[in-house]
């Protein structure tokens, strides 16, 4: 059954049509991506459906026995509210069930009024708390919230910062349990677990979806249909997000084919036109009619993608090196006795929980922020890029011309090539074409803004770059742009994460901030950093149970186990007795070495990144060479 249906919407902003003639209908069950460039329209989209913005032509149905939750980037909420009165407010008539079932029970608890009348009252609410399954409300509000890192419950909403009043939102709409959840950019401020748990949720979730993220792991996991948004025309694909890729390329592909052999029938048409055909023949009045029809012929161009071709400076090998540096705000501690030399090649993903101390470390690193303990020191040929995640910059020049921001950093641009081109042709590359550069930067969508943000980040030509949040507010295609580009920055990068995707494709270290102010090092993206994460978990939960085994036994009577006749082994030869030996001797030093290494790398690593990599690689040699030693001893003393 469909829930909306859109037919042939249509929408213009003047300076860029946003929808041509866009249809699509959302069924039950329904989980939809909705993708597409900054700008292209996709959050206009979702408040259209939602009915908060208008559009020009066209119908929009929404099935009215339908319950529509919208979810927006920035949610307007009560700030007088409690966290747990803001999550009840779109609870409906659940809520309004569970006050009346507290205001009856209390006047039959005090004896207040008729008790018939009351507790035939407390029936009939009783009833229709368990037709809305409204008596696990606000159990279930307490775990949603906890699970997305919210703990105080009677904290005011205007005490809380931006990310947590996203997390609250989250809540009240899977609270209210609409039958449509539109969802734009709701993994935006929530840290790894939260992601993860929210993802989990939605999985589950049994009504329909319409989800704008740039998260790609979340994407292909809840979605099982994406929508694009390009150039104003809507593309559906039947599938998560990899198969919208594997589709898409498979798309651009036949185009490119289709256009190339159109560009080969149509030379050959003009060729014989040229030389002059007359048409006496019905045969050959078709064909000239086919010609004028091929020149006709328009093919929509590839879309275009941001190209970042700024030049980088030289970088020495002194960077930034922190000596043992410490920070506390009054009672808490944020970052305790840390040590790190950074080098031209590190690639750094900064991760922890909101508060952990993450944008403090920046500040040090940059030297912003003094250290309470310790000492910062950074090298002479050091300039920072610093992209930060409320873009504060262009708040503080919304009134400027696109254009003119940017020739603030500079009128001409150096790329990466050696060659010279204007800021308006940097600008064009950073798909802002030129009826866009001269509007306001406060007419810019909000991924729009943070695409000129970056612009004017690497038109300064950083040789340290710092990001922080960079995957908020960005499309996936111009992460995308951005990850390659990534790869080849000549200079040191640091980037403080909750995108798992862009995390993988970009660190090979990570630091953790960890419980009472410790950041841990651990070599690797951030998979393997989970994948330490579980052999930790793994390894505390067997020494655990050892333990209870031991005390078991202990105490148990022992028990006579029936003799079994076992078959007897072949005889071992003189060599394999020899190699047993050998065996006996090798593991032991095997593990040592790898105890060593593991403790070096986790506890007190060197501050070179090649350093890092040598003994992370060696690390992998070891226990290749631990399981295959063990595995042979093990058949060797079958033998012996």
């Amino acid at each position: 059954m469909a829930l909306f249906t859109l037919r042939s919407l249509k929408k213009d902003f003047g300076i860029k049509e946003i929808l041509k003639d866009a249809s699509f209908s959302l069924d039950e069950g329904d989980k939809v991506g909705l993708i597409g460039t900054n700008g292209s329209g996709k959050s206009t989209l979702l408040k259209m459906i939602a009915r908060l913005e208008t559009f020009d032509s066209g119908d929009l149905w929404v099935n009215s026995s339908a319950k529509i939750i919208y979810l927006p980037q920035q949610p307007d909420l009560n700030e007088e509210l409690t966290v747990l009165e803001q999550v009840f407010a779109d609870s409906g008539e659940q809520m309004t069930l569970v006050k009346e079932y507290e205001e009856i029970s209390d006047q039959l608890s005090h004896g207040h009024g008729d008790q018939n009348i009351l507790l035939a009252r407390l029936s009939s609410v009783s009833e229709r708390m368990d037709l809305l399954d409204a008596w696990d409300l606000e159990t279930n509000a307490k775990i949603i919230l906890t699970k997305l890192g919210v703990d105080d419950l009677e904290a005011k909403i205007g005490s809380l910062s931006g990310g947590y009043r996203k997390r609250i939102a989250i809540a009240s709409a899977l609270l209210s349990s609409p039958d449509v959840l539109l969802m734009d950019e709701p993994t935006n401020h929530l840290d790894a677990l939260s992601v993860e748990w929210l993802q989990s949720y939605l999985n589950r979730y049994r009504g329909a979806l319409l989800l704008i993220t740039h998260d790609r792991y979340f994407l292909d996991k809840v979605t099982n249909r994406i929508i694009e948004i390009d150039r104003g025309d809507l593309f559906n694909y039947s599938g998560n997000y990899s198969y919208y890729l594997e589709k898409k390329a498979e798309a651009e592909d036949s185009a490119a084919s289709t256009q190339r052999k159109h560009s080969g029938l149509l030379r050959r048409e003009l060729e014989w036109l040229k030389k002059g055909p007359k048409a006496r023949s019905t045969k050959q009045k078709a064909r000239i009619d086919r010609a004028h029809a091929l020149q006709a012929t328009e093919f929509k161009q590839a879309n275009a993608k941001v190209d970042i071709t700024t030049s980088g400076r030289r970088i020495g090998k002194k960077v930034v090196e922190l000596d043992r540096v410490g920070k506390s705000y009054g009672d808490r501690t944020l970052i305790k006795d840390f040590s790190y030399n950074f080098t031209p090649e590190d690639r750094i993903g900064i991760i922890g929980a909101n508060g952990a101390g993450k944008s403090t470390l920046m500040n040090m690193i940059i030297g912003k922020l003094p250290p309470d303990e310790g000492t910062v020191e950074i090298g002479t040929t050091i300039h920072f890029g610093y992209f930060d995640q409320h873009s504060d910059d262009l708040a503080e020049n919304g009134d400027l011309r696109v254009i003119e921001y940017l020739k603030n950093v500079s009128e001409l641009v150096k790329t990466s090539d050696g060659s010279v081109i204007t800021a308006s042709q940097m600008l064009e590359r950073f798909l802002f074409p030129g009826n866009q550069q001269y509007a306001p930067i406060n007419k810019l969508s909000g991924g729009e803004k943070r695409r000129l943000f970056l612009l004017k980040v690497l038109m300064a030509a950083p040789n340290v770059l710092i990001l922080d949040e960079p995957t908020n507010d960005l499309d996936v295609q111009t992460l995308a742009v951005l990850e390659e580009y990534l790869e080849d920055f000549n200079g040191c990068v640091i980037v403080v994460s909750h995108d798992r995707y862009f995390l993988d494709r970009t660190v090979d270290m990570v630091f953790s901030f960890e419980v009472e102010g410790e950041v841990r090092l651990y070599p690797g993206n951030y998979s393997i950093y989970l994948e330490h994460k579980k052999d930790e978990a793994e390894q505390e939960a067997n020494g655990t149970k050892e333990q209870k085994s031991s005390n078991v036994k202990a105490f148990a009577p022992e028990v006579q186990q029936p003799k079994v006749e076992a078959k007897k082994p072949s005889k071992a030869s003189f060599k394999e007795k020899r190699e047993y030996e050998e065996l006996e001797l090798k593991i032991p030093q095997l593990e040592a070495e790898k105890t060593q290494i593991e403790k070096k790398l986790y506890h007190n690593p060197p501050s070179g990144h090649t350093e890092v990599q040598k003994l992370s690689d060696r690390l992998a040699e070891l226990n290749q060479a631990i399981d295959k030693s063990t595995e042979r001893w093990l058949k060797l003393s079958e033998r012996i």
